[in-house]
């Protein structure tokens, strides 16, 4: 008998475990009783009930196991750990705010059996806030123009993932891993899977203006180069429009020294420009050392400090 893991993601989501740990029960009760099944949820230093919710769920069901993070790890490393931790013959992960929908999962099992190594969900249409949409359109886009590898749109990680794909993550040591690019520079024959993503149905979301510029910066800092391609390009330029305009306003007051004032004002104009040109570019070309270093000390993924219903150590 084959086995499915479902990894579930959670920080902070005491309002949601219960219910969609119901949830994925009844869907492997109603329409996938042929498969055996393992349900993993992968704490993320919550600071409500979660956690003493996960110990009364895993309690009544030994199929149900808990990782508790030692701290928080990030939206993108607990994750990613928690795959190489699944014992399944795939794994379908899915978020923890009901904003997934569960109805998939059947889907999802269906094309791995035709084949399929990795099914990903693509999110069409979302009921989240409109300028969000469009912000993470543009983003996307932006993401895909300037990747060297094709990126995948809307793409969120969710998605059913076949072990021999889960085996290469393993290997990868990647202390820094964006799964999203992952699956699209190292996946497998692929299938995507259109779907409209729902509001969260219950307490309130973790991400902010912070967690999505992480999510851009990293995404930009492991599959492009172009910025800094642009910052040296737009270096070039920017010096050569300022030696021209220099020795315009050179020749300028040669010609009419006495009635030519070339004023503080470009001076003033100039410095701020180029400054701020320079503030920006040191910015982005920080981010890649930043990335560099956080791969040269190559830190664990995620470090313990509890698993439930774990019959085996660690992978």
């Amino acid at each position: 008998m084959k086995k499915i893991s479902i990894l579930i993601p959670c920080f902070n989501e005491e309002e949601n475990v219960v219910p969609i740990s119901n949830e994925i029960v009844k869907i492997f009760e109603n329409n996938l009783s042929a498969y055996d099944y393992e349900i993993i949820f992968i704490d993320n230093c919550s600071v409500d009930n979660t956690r003493v919710l996960l110990r009364e769920i895993c309690a009544k069901n030994k199929k149900i196991k808990a990782i508790f993070n030692a701290r928080n790890f990030g939206q993108f490393n607990s994750p990613y750990y928690g795959i190489c931790q699944v014992s399944g013959d795939c794994v379908i992960m899915i978020c923890a705010d009901f904003q997934d929908p569960l109805e998939l999962i059947p889907v999802f099992v269906a094309e791995w059996e035709k084949g399929y190594k990795i099914i990903s969900g693509i999110k069409i249409t979302s009921k989240e806030n409109k300028l969000m949409r469009f912000l993470r359109t543009c983003y996307y886009k932006t993401i895909r123009k300037m990747s060297e590898i094709e990126q995948i749109e809307h793409f969120t990680g969710f998605g059913l993932y076949d072990k021999s794909f889960i085996d290469v993550l393993k290997n990868l040591h990647d202390p820094t891993p964006f799964l999203r690019g992952i699956v699209a520079e190292l996946g497998f024959k692929r299938k995507d899977i259109q779907y409209e993503q729902q509001k969260r149905l219950r307490g309130k979301t973790k991400n902010n203006w912070y967690t999505l510029y992480d999510a851009a910066m990293l995404s930009f800092t492991s599959y492009t180069k172009i910025g800094l391609r642009v910052a040296a390009i737009l270096g070039f330029i920017t010096a050569g429009i300022t030696l021209v305009i220099a020795f315009i306003y050179f020749i300028y007051k040669l010609l009419y020294w006495d009635s030519f004032s070339a004023g503080i004002a470009p001076l003033i104009i100039g410095v701020f420009f180029l400054g701020s040109l320079q503030l920006f570019f040191i910015g982005f070309i920080g981010e890649y050392v930043l990335s560099i270093n956080t791969r040269l000390m190559n830190r664990p993924l995620v470090i313990e400090e509890e698993r439930i219903n774990f019959t085996s150590t660690a992978n």
